[in-house]
């Protein structure tokens, strides 16, 4: 149930302290416990006795910190959860959330080894304005939600005593007049005049995938922490690489640091680096080991100072045979540890440790015009996922975030969107390096007609300098982007550049997600018929475009009331489905017209799936037909849902996937086999940096009642980075209304590399695919096995269908078998699988194992007109989801309710 995970992210996002691994320098401490909550209107006392040891805060909320004001109000039970049903309606929490100031209280030890040392507080987020007292003191103040804070508290502290931290939280100063999303109203104008603040999260005043936030996000949302320093402070690392393509044989690594002296005396020591390589088992003969370099400095009292190292003072930075970083399918995601220390007298002042990946990225080919990526001198075709926000309420630990980041790769994505930046945090650039997903990274405005500009220039762009400096060295970073569907006004522009040359020396600044090098957004996000993705005009590296996603029927079930189920109420629209730039109103219609009339919710889960798989696997599709030529990307709309939603994503909220994912990996394959369903061609598509020789492409169509009505083979030799066209698909004078299309590609061994499935309606009534309603029922045999290894509980399910019909979209779903609960995540590498006569296939399911709760682990089987034989082994057991299947539910014709659309 979708309240269960609610529970899973609220005490993921309560870490304990947290030390951590540099063993030379005094270790930070993450203070994530004992702070305490307040409306300031509760608190007349000012500042400095707020954070006195001698006030009380009886009646104060305890609060999560990291976390926003309403996350600490959930989790202290004085509101429901407010992304489940409708509870985020503003007679259940208020409005006034957005307009109120609160005080975060908490008393920390600092501790004993900090002794002689410069103490300092650090604030790595607060949304949106702060004010910080330390024992009766002001420390400092922060403003904007992406800048972070750092605060020398060494005069109002003692090691090994205790200290009272009081920070005043204010919200934006312009929260706006929210659209609350109903079925009559629809989606309505997305922001307003929210937008006027610059960094904060602006989405949160309700986007058409996000109701209005009542806090708007809040808080101390990010990491607070204490460290101590010797007299000079390790700053600003940069790390750059540079290959001499087309050789990928050697790099060169240059390395920069300021190192700033806080004292009012002069101080000398000296700057060390090392790099380590990286440690995966298969490290290659020829490989670096360490590198160590150093320089000497002085720097005068008050005084910072840059150090540089590059492969002309030190011959060490340049690598032979480097360990390269690849994005997801083009290689490993190698990763590198520099570490920098000042040293004086042999004792390290401070410290910091930088991952980077050794890649070089450029942004254009020879043979286009139109903005083309390609990582280590190959060209990348672009398939990514839109972020508009991590979470609703900024609950994002890093285990969702991880499964999340580890749902896109296994969707075969290689970017991730960070739209209008506001899914800004270490754990997410971090895990982008670790599973390969480049970032498109944007900066704080969105479309112009989403809310004014900024007008405090100089706040935003000290946010946006903080960004820069702080995620810069992750590889995962390409492009840098100023603004949402829009130009940012000249003079952020112009400041943005010059911060580009200053601190970007190697990645792109894109001015507008939407225009130059065929760059284009603006959709359209409403479901269409495959053929219609293959349309491509002038929108060649495409970073917007969507489609209704509907989620499995347990998703739903967990989203919202059971009262709300088996009628379209504005329960529905609180969760996106309403009339937009989505269309929900108009869906449910397109759904009957396609696959027939809908009798209940199973039902309308059933087709949706067919939907989803239909509309995703063509939006990447119709890009792969015209592979660099001129396609370079496509960017859905979206990928990732901020809550549970039945719009735009690959999985749903609760992190089951839905059949979007699926159909996404299949057409992300790196060489995959198509039918292009504009032109009627069947497609080599070959995305490798080496060709494909050699193969077979073997296409059998059959009639509905399984029978073959046609085959054929041809060979295929695909250059690199290529589309092949392989000529039309010969249908047959004589084939049954609705017909099916099975393509596979193999390799010279004969091995299979690529396999897809369509569906099809005779070309004289294409849209009318209600004959699948007629497909015979299928009953798959099966066999599973169940294996735990190193926390890890790994099933394997085989299914064969032994009739003579098409078994069409087989789901599988992994449970407890004891409550019936399901198991979230689960990583499937397939699902929503179709199984022609005498086929069989097996997935491999993977969770993790303490969520079993030591139960046997149940796999459920259902699909469109699928079912499956009981099957048992250790620790496992097969059986049919029958509450899937529309036959066990009550026949409802799942209407809208007409009195909330008048």
């Amino acid at each position: 149930m979708l309240r269960r995970i609610f529970v899973f992210v609220a005490l993921l996002s309560i870490p304990s302290v947290v030390r951590s691994a540099a063993p030379a320098v005094a270790e930070p401490a993450v203070i994530s416990s004992g702070w305490q909550l307040q409306d300031v209107a509760k608190v007349p006392q000012p500042g400095a006795e707020v954070a006195s040891a001698h006030f009380k805060t009886k009646g104060w909320h305890a609060a999560t910190v990291p976390g926003t004001v309403l996350t600490t109000l959930v989790n202290d039970h004085v509101y429901p959860e407010p992304l489940y049903g409708e509870n985020n309606r503003p007679e259940s929490i208020p409005e006034s959330l957005c307009r109120t100031s609160y005080w975060y209280r908490t008393e920390v030890k600092i501790p004993k080894e900090y002794t002689g040392k410069h103490i300092w507080l650090n604030f790595d987020g607060i949304n949106y304005a702060s004010t910080i007292w330390v024992n009766g003191t002001q420390a400092g103040t922060t403003r904007g939600a992406f800048i972070r804070g750092k605060f020398d508290i060494t005069a109002n502290v003692k090691p090994g005593k205790k200290a009272i931290i009081a920070v005043l939280v204010a919200p934006q100063p312009h929260p706006g007049e929210p659209h609350e999303h109903t079925l009559r109203a629809g989606m309505g104008q997305n922001g307003g005049i929210t937008a006027i603040d610059g960094p904060t999260f602006l989405s949160t005043i309700g986007w058409d995938w996000l109701p209005a936030i009542r806090d708007r996000d809040t808080g101390i949302w990010q990491k607070v922490y204490l460290s101590a320093t010797g007299p000079v402070l390790v700053k600003e690392p940069l790390v750059t690489t540079d290959l001499p393509l087309p050789s990928i044989d050697s790099s060169d690594v240059a390395v920069q640091a300021t190192v700033e002296n806080v004292t009012d005396q002069p101080q000398k020591g000296i700057l060390k680096g090392t790099i380590d390589h990286p440690t995966d088992k298969d490290l290659s003969a020829g490989a670096p080991g360490d590198i160590a370099f150093e320089q000497p400095v002085e720097i005068a009292a008050h005084s910072s100072q840059k150090v540089n190292f590059d492969k002309t003072t030190t011959p060490a930075l340049h690598m032979d045979h480097p360990r390269l970083w690849w994005p997801n399918g083009y290689g490993p995601q190698n990763l590198y540890t520099l570490h920098l220390s000042f040293e004086q007298d042999g004792a390290p002042s401070d410290a910091q440790d930088v991952s980077f990946g050794v890649r070089k990225i450029a942004y254009s080919v020879p043979d286009s015009e139109n903005l083309t990526i390609s990582v280590n001198g190959a060209r990348v075709f672009i398939r990514g996922g839109n972020w508009g926000l991590d979470e609703g309420l900024k609950r994002i630990p890093r285990a969702r975030l991880d499964a999340e980041i580890h749902m896109h790769q296994l969707a075969h994505l290689n970017l991730i969107r960070n739209w209008v930046g506001q899914s800004t945090g270490e754990d997410f650039y971090e895990l982008c390096d670790k599973y390969g997903l480049l970032i498109w990274d944007e900066f704080f405005q969105p479309n112009p007609n989403d809310g004014p500009d900024p007008t405090d220039l100089d706040k935003y762009m000290a946010n946006v300098r903080d960004k820069i400096l702080h995620f810069r060295n992750h590889p995962s970073i390409a492009v840098w982007c100023a603004r949402n569907e829009g130009f940012p006004p000249r003079e952020i522009d112009d400041r943005l550049r010059v911060l580009m040359a200053e601190l970007e020396p190697t990645r792109r600044y894109q001015p507008s997600s939407t225009s130059g090098a065929g760059v284009r957004s603006h959709g359209p996000y409403s479901w269409r018929t495959p053929r219609e993705f293959y349309k491509i005009t002038d929108d060649f590296f495409k970073t917007e475009t969507g489609s209704m996603s509907v989620p499995t029927l347990d998703s739903i079930h967990g989203m919202m009331p059971k009262k709300d189920w088996e009628i379209i109420t504005d329960d529905w629209a609180e969760h996106d489905f309403a009339k937009g730039a989505q269309r929900g109103d108009l869906y449910p219609a397109i759904v009957a017209s396609r696959y027939g009339k809908v009798r209940n919710l199973a039902d309308f889960v059933r087709k949706a799936q067919l939907m989803n798989y239909e509309a995703f696997r063509a939006m990447y599709e119709g890009r792969n037909a015209q592979l660099f030529h001129p396609a370079t990307a496509i960017i859905t709309w979206m990928s990732h849902p901020a809550q549970p939603s039945f719009v735009w994503q690959l999985y749903h909220y609760d992190m089951e996937p839905n059949a979007s994912l699926f159909a996404v990996r299949s057409a992300g394959e790196m060489v995959h086999i198509q039918f292009n369903q504009e032109n009627g061609e069947l497609q080599v598509i070959n995305n490798l940096p080496d060709a494909f020789n050699s193969g077979t492409a073997h296409v059998t169509i059959y009639n509905l009642d399984g029978s073959v009505a046609y085959e054929h083979d041809s060979p295929v030799n695909a250059p690199a980075a290529t589309a092949v066209g392989l000529g039309p698909v010969q249908f047959p004078e004589r084939l049954s209304d609705v017909h099916f299309i099975k393509a596979d590609l193999r390799d010279p061994a004969g091995k299979i590399v690529s396999t897809n499935f369509y569906w099809r309606a005779a070309p004289e009534h294409q849209d009318d695919l209600t004959d699948l309603n007629k497909l015979a029922a299928v009953t798959l045999e099966s066999q599973v096995a169940r294996k735990d290894a190193d926390g890890k509980c790994q099933v394997t399910v085989t299914l064969k269908n032994t009739s003579a019909n098409i078994a069409l979209m087989t789901h599988v779903q992994l449970r407890r078998k004891k409550s019936g609960e399901r198991v979230l995540p689960v990583f499937y590498d397939g699902n929503y699988i179709t199984l022609v006569p005498n086929e069989q296939r097996t997935i491999t399911l993977e969770a993790d194992e303490n969520e079993l709760n030591g139960e046997d682990a149940l796999v459920m089987v259902d699909g469109w007109n699928v079912t499956v034989a009981a099957a048992s082994a250790k620790g496992v057991v097969i059986a049919p989801n029958v509450d899937a299947q529309p036959d066990h539910s009550p026949e409802t014709g799942l209407p809208f309710q007409t009195e909330a659309l008048r």
